[in-house]
């Protein structure tokens, strides 16, 4: 996949990720290609049921996800990447799954819609007492 990841990239990551797995439960058959499968899913903004078929069955994909994550196997993972980097303190990184919109923004209607203006109004009294 085009991760623009080096083979020097993937070894570090790959021995940082095995050392982030816990002792228990089953150990995954290849490890690389499960994290391109999350990086091919997170970068394509894709369900899990349309992960391309040479990562294998996308059900199995997201089990070992899901199990990984409720461990925080992916959490440690990050520390551990981060605690490697010099600079990783300095950046940050906004994305759409932490900014979050006013309701008004998705549209959502609120509110008289039709506004009379003040002459408008003047014209329009009642006629009766």
């Amino acid at each position: 996949m085009s991760t623009k990841m080096t083979e020097d990239d993937w070894t570090v990551a790959l021995e940082v990720f095995r050392a982030s797995l816990p002792r228990r439960g089953d150990k995954g058959r290849d490890d690389r290609l499960f994290l391109e499968a999350l990086h091919y899913f997170a970068v394509h903004n894709i369900t899990w049921g349309a992960l391309h078929v040479q990562f294998g069955k996308w059900n199995s994909v997201w089990k070992r996800f899901d199990r990984l994550s409720k461990t925080g196997t992916f959490d440690l993972f990050f520390k551990h990447l981060a605690s490697l980097s010099s600079s990783a303190d300095l950046v940050q990184m906004f994305d759409a799954t932490i900014v979050r919109a006013h309701v008004s923004a998705a549209g959502a209607k609120g509110g008289r819609t039709a506004r009379r203006s003040a002459d408008h109004a003047a014209v329009l009294r009642p006629k009766s007492i």
